[in-house]
Parts: structure tokens; sequence; C-alpha cells
């Protein structure tokens, strides 16, 4: 791949990044023979899943998109991962209100890519009086693979081994490892993290030995670079604008539902979306310390994602088959990148696109892809016009919900 420039971010980073380790070679794996369908939700053994964007791809892609665009598009190179591998943040807009929309977080997951890469082109060229409301409107920020060395073995987790992250912090020597730190993941024999664990409220805060290994509802502790670039992105969008509006964060998830025998009982759903999972009452657990914690702005801001996708393709189309995550009362993440963020004071939306690349190949990848960008472009929509303002967050509650895995997103 042509070798982007390391050049200054302009997204008014607060902190300088380390490279801390070198490229390790690894051969990419397939998908194993998937388990036998449930309902009418069908996977595939051993698909092929190699039209999705790789990360060689994406920097020329970005590029591309950035030159064409006469001076909307701005992209800079805003972190490196533990191999070495560049972090991409696409900035478009000039608008008060500042969306944050990150993908691939698990590596295995790249529909997100996929979109993001169509909203910046679109944002990037078009004149139609849609995409002109959008620039003035909002600033967007879009990282579209926010891990990529997991992407390239097609695994959820990243690639970082405990002595790397004790070299980077040695206050951490002799500690336990942290709860969300795997010596192995999707049969591959390579240390590494959930990064969608891995954040804290605290964008302070610095990784302390007393507070390891943690627990699956507790804050994580920001120890990858790829979660301390988003963290950082964040920080000085913050900085910036006094308030980052939203964050969205893009997901996939299985094709099947273990709970109820299929999406549904067995009618497929194309994009599920939810709020913070911070526990019982609404995380009313956090706000006396986090008192920006605004539940119900987070679910209007998934239910104009809901509305814009309904009424796009209308109520027959498979692309307007849309839910609600699964999130039962003490359902609790504060780990989570949105759980942080919308602490910080945030509207922040999960995404999760039914099925992965490795389950379902590239037979859904167009489909899904398009759902999403539609989601996120009827969301920016909404933010540079107010409407999400005056939507009522428990209409969110209207729709169907999606019996899902609580520990997939």
């Amino acid at each position: 791949m042509r070798r982007l420039p390391a050049r200054k971010t302009r997204l008014a980073l607060p902190a300088a990044f380390a490279l801390t380790g070198s490229l390790i070679a690894v051969t990419p794996v397939t998908a194993n023979a998937a388990e036998p369908a449930q309902g009418n939700c069908k996977t595939f053994d051993d698909p092929q899943y190699n039209g999705w964007t790789t990360y060689e791809e994406l920097g020329p892609k970005l590029r591309a998109i950035e030159s064409t665009s006469n001076g909307r598009v701005r992209v800079d190179v805003v972190g490196r991962t533990q191999q070495g591998r560049e972090l991409y943040a696409a900035r478009v807009g000039t608008g008060r209100r500042v969306l944050l929309v990150q993908s691939a977080i698990h590596g295995n997951e790249r529909t997100g890519t996929e979109a993001l890469l169509g909203i910046l082109k679109k944002l990037g060229s078009g004149g139609d009086p849609t995409t002109k409301r959008a620039l003035q409107g909002i600033t967007l920020v879009a990282m579209p693979m926010v891990n990529p060395d997991g992407g390239e073995i097609n695994r959820r987790a990243n690639v970082i081994s405990w002595d790397q992250v004790t070299a980077t912090y040695p206050q951490l020597a002799g500690a336990p490892r942290a709860w969300y730190h795997s010596l192995r993941g999707d049969g591959i024999e390579l240390p590494g993290f959930d990064l969608n664990r891995d954040f804290n409220p605290d964008l302070d805060y610095v990784p302390s030995a007393g507070d390891l290994p943690g627990r699956q509802v507790d804050a994580g502790f920001f120890l990858s670079p790829e979660s301390r670039a988003i963290r950082d992105v964040y920080v000085g969008l913050k900085q910036e604008f006094g308030k980052v509006d939203a964050a969205v964060d893009l997901h996939h998830m299985g094709p099947c539902d273990p709970l109820t025998g299929g999406p549904q009982d067995g009618k497929p759903i194309s994009v599920s979306l939810d709020y913070p999972p911070l526990g019982v009452n609404d995380g009313a657990a956090y706000k006396e310390k986090w008192p920006l914690l605004d539940q119900d702005a987070s679910r209007r801001h998934a239910l104009a994602v809901a509305n814009g996708i309904r009424a796009s393709y209308g109520s027959q189309s498979p692309l307007a088959a849309i839910g609600r995550y699964y999130h039962p009362d003490d359902r609790e993440y504060a780990g989570q990148g949105r759980s942080a963020f919308a602490m910080n004071g945030s509207a922040t939306v999960l995404f999760e696109v039914r099925g992965q690349q490795d389950d379902l190949g590239q037979k859904f990848k167009g489909m899904l892809a398009r759902s999403v960008q539609t989601g996120v472009e009827s969301l920016i929509d909404s933010m540079a016009t107010g409407a999400v303002d005056n939507l009522e967050g428990d209409d969110f509650f209207g729709l169907p919900d999606y019996g899902w895995d609580t520990t997939a997103d």
C-alpha cells in the first residue's frame, strides 16, 4: 500500500501517540463451519468475504475521497495500533453539532466501514439540498476502522500481549490481567482485548494496579492504543466545540438468536439499536457523579435512526426491519465507549447489524451496508434540522425487541 504521510492531526488531539510494537506477521484465517441455521436465519459454511474493504485498501479510499472533495473532507492519522497500523479519522462539515461515528472496534464487524465510506463520499461531493444542510448543520468525524489488527485476522479482539501493556504502563507489573484481556480469541492463539470494554468515563484516567482485574460492570482502563485513540479524538472535539452532541458505535450481531430460536422468532431483522447499558433505573447509580448523563437523549437519537430507515424504505422492505437490541433493566457495561461518552454528556447509539462477514460472507453486504448508511444519514439530517430534539424518547420502546446474547456488543 502507498504509505500515507503521518501528518499532524487537525482534530486538536490532546496527546501524542507512541508506536510501542512492531508488525506481527499473521496468516488470515477462514471462518469455521457455521452452526446449523435456526428458524429461517440462514448462515453459510466457510463463506467468501473478500469483498469487504481491507486495511490496505482503506487509506487509499479515504485519500481518494479527500482529494475529490475539494477541501470538504479532511483525513488524518490519529493513532497507531500495537502492530503499527494507522488509525484514521475523516472530518467533514462545519456545523456546531458534532457527531462522532466509529466502526469495526470488533475486527470481524465491518459493515459500518462500508457505510462510512459511502457517507464520506456523498458528503464530500454531493450538491443536493440534504447534503448541503448536513454540511452546514453538522461536523461529522468518522473513524471507519478502529481495530485493523483484529480485522486482518478476522476476529473480534485486537492483538496485544499483557507484557506489551505493562511495558507501556510499568505500574501494572505484577497486577492481574484485566478481565477483558484474553490469551486467544476466535480460535487464534494471539492475546488481545475486547476493545469495547476498555473505556472509562474519566477521560483522564491513568491505569492503576489496584483497579485490576475489574469486573464486567466496571469501567475499563484505556489499556490499548486503539481505545486511547478514540478517547483522544473525542476529547479533542469536546475541547474544540464544548460538547460532542452524539457518538455512534457500529457493530454486528450474530445472525441467529439463541434465546428465541431466531431473530424475531425466525424473522430476520436488519439493524437493532440501543442506548447505553448502565444498570437499573436507567443508570441512576451514575447520575450523581456524571450529571450530564441523559439516557432519554440517547433514545431520541436512536429513534431518529429507526424513523429514518423506515421512512426511506417503506414498511415492507427487509431493510426497514429495525428493532431494539436486547436491554434488560439490569444490563450494565460501564466500560463500553458508548457508556463512557454518554456519561460525558453525549447521546450515544449502538447499531447492531444482522450477521458478521464470517457468517454471511458477501451475500448481504450491500443490503446491510445500505441500511446502516441510511440510518447514520438519517441521524445526521435529524441533528442538522433539530428534529431529533422534538422526538419522544419513550417511543423508542415501541420498536420490536430483539432478544440477543447480552455479551455480544
